[in-house]
């Protein structure tokens, strides 16, 4: 927990001018929303636990290792008393059409959050500044009302997270009022739909907090249908285990059999339940620039992938997600693309050229993709 030393005092008014200008300089910032809400999640805890005790976390082990941190804020970060909650637009402008790109059996689909800059470093960048911003408003003579008896001596104590330690952003979001978690579990905002990332401030300040969003997908299944591998077992339940975001980057070891030929060409996450969303038809292109493609990202054949050294992948790749799954797991991943691609000559000589590499996941999952397209005789 980051501290401010100065002690302030805080009046209820003088709390709830803060909250106000809190969200209007998150705006300034370039968030989309601000959020504040309190600490109780006892009805997510319940779900959480429900969700790790039928081990749909798969291999995720830290997503259970931290017990009720992850529910309880105030045992994650002690003092805690209120969460500010953000969210930031990512879906990058000038992008090849999604679709256009999945159903094509020679290019490679990268989730559209992966095209630009590591969204950690981004968030976590903005969320600093905006705590910055509550410093410097709490050292002005307007938040230190010392006539108004309702007062409360504090120090402004507070810490940033950006998908970076055990909270439940959907559930905190949902409850600051940014959007309700929908039946794919990713949160949706009524004015903008769901492509954006959430991070939060834990603070010991005492700030008004807001109404919780309200459901809106009534009896829509359009994610729950068009999931490739039916990850979405249940309205708002995931089983990771079977979901391509999970399996092309959560998972360290070898992609299972059965669902290979179901992850298509999606060789870094997948957008499908997002792009099939009617609330989508909201969005909006982010302004950030860091989110901006890179390295023609949004258009890239899978053959030239797979043809890229180690070298080459770190340098088109340094800033990016991508970035953390190392080049082992990138070639894994498109070994599976070119294995579901259209049969050509090209298609096989690239991945003939790794038949014998010396990473042993890599050349499993080539072995197999030489296979789908009838080369039987290797081993």
């Amino acid at each position: 927990m980051q501290s401010f030393n100065t002690n302030v005092n805080i009046s209820s008014n003088d709390l709830i001018k803060l909250a106000a200008d809190i969200k209007s300089w998150g705006v300034a910032l370039g968030f989309a929303e601000i959020g504040i809400t309190d600490i109780q999640l006892q009805t997510a805890e319940i779900a959480h636990q429900a969700w790790i005790k039928k081990n749909f976390h798969g291999d995720m082990d830290y997503m259970a290792k931290h017990g009720t941190k992850r529910s309880r804020p105030a045992e994650l970060v002690a003092n805690t008393v209120c969460i500010i909650s953000a969210r930031l637009d990512y879906l990058p402008p000038a992008t090849k059409d999604s679709w256009q790109v999945i159903h094509d059996s020679q290019a490679a689909f990268i989730s559209r959050y992966a095209l630009g800059r590591d969204y950690h470093k981004v968030m976590r960048q903005k969320l600093q500044a905006l705590c910055k911003k509550i410093e410097a408003a709490l050292t002005n003579l307007n938040y230190q009302n010392l006539n108004t008896t309702n007062t409360k001596n504090t120090t402004f104590e507070y810490r940033v997270f950006s998908d970076s330690a055990p909270v439940l952003e959907v559930a905190l979001a949902e409850k600051a009022g940014l959007g309700w978690r929908g039946k794919h579990t990713l949160l949706i905002n009524k004015q903008q739909g769901s492509w954006f990332f959430l991070g939060e401030i834990y603070t010991n300040l005492a700030l008004p907090i807001d109404e919780s969003a309200i459901n809106h997908c009534g009896s829509c299944s359009a994610c729950i249908d068009i999931c490739p591998t039916k990850a979405i077992t249940a309205p708002y339940e995931v089983d990771a285990r079977r979901c391509i975001s999970y399996l092309t980057i959560e998972l360290k070891t070898a992609i299972p059999i059965e669902f290979r030929p179901l992850i298509g060409n999606r060789v870094y996450g997948c957008d499908d339940c997002q792009l099939i969303c009617p609330w989508n038809k909201f969005a909006e292109n982010t302004k950030e620039a860091d989110f901006n493609v890179r390295n023609g990202l949004d258009d890239v054949r899978l053959v030239d992938c797979f043809k890229w050294s180690e070298a080459e992948f770190k340098q088109k790749m340094a800033g990016s997600a991508i970035y953390r799954i190392g080049y082992q797991q990138w070639l894994r991943n498109i070994a599976v693309g070119l294995g579901n691609a259209a049969t050509t000559s090209e298609v096989i000589d690239a991945l003939k050229t790794r038949i014998d590499d010396k990473n042993t996941l890599v050349k499993e999952h080539v072995i197999w993709a030489l296979q789908q397209h009838g080369q039987t005789d290797i081993e």
